[in-house]
């Protein structure tokens, strides 16, 4: 994002995100995530469902293998909405940094392989897990944003 214009944080490709809409999906995955940590922590158990067998295999291959297939529709809580680009430059980090905390304090609290809350595609996640989903999760739009941007 260094050195990046406005005009080119705001262009995309026909049909497909912005740099800066990519970074505001990333920002509210960041920020949904810490809104159930903190609903974790506030009833002071784990909120995580059982897993199917479709969330296990998605688990596998996202947490486990680190790939994360393209094409997929961002579910509706973290589908960009038009957030100032000031906005979501300004607040990823810090929320990026709570979510940290939050996660760090859920691991302390209900232990490192307890699963604490669903993922809406992936299902129930321990704290490695949910850090393991970010971090791909992350590099995968990273790679969008580099392209975009012409830096690939």
């Amino acid at each position: 994002m260094a050195g990046a214009t406005p005009a080119e944080l705001a262009s995309g490709p026909e049909g497909k995100w912005s740099p800066v809409q990519v970074l505001e999906h990333l920002w509210l995955t960041y920020k949904n995530t810490s809104r159930g940590l903190s609903k974790c922590l506030e009833k002071g158990a784990p909120l995580a469902t059982r897993a199917t067998f479709i969330h296990r295999v998605k688990t596998l291959v996202v947490v486990r293998l680190k790939y994360l297939p393209g094409g997929a529709k961002a579910p509706e809580r973290a589908t960009p909405r038009g957030t100032a680009s000031n906005e979501v430059l300004r607040s990823i980090f810090p929320e990026i940094q709570q979510m940290d905390s939050g996660l760090a304090e859920c691991e302390r609290k209900f232990g490192a392989n307890t699963k604490i809350m669903d993922h809406p595609v992936l299902g129930p996640l321990t704290v490695h897990q949910w850090r393991t989903f970010h971090w791909v999760h992350g590099r995968h739009h990273a790679r969008q944003i580099r392209e975009r941007l012409g830096r690939a």
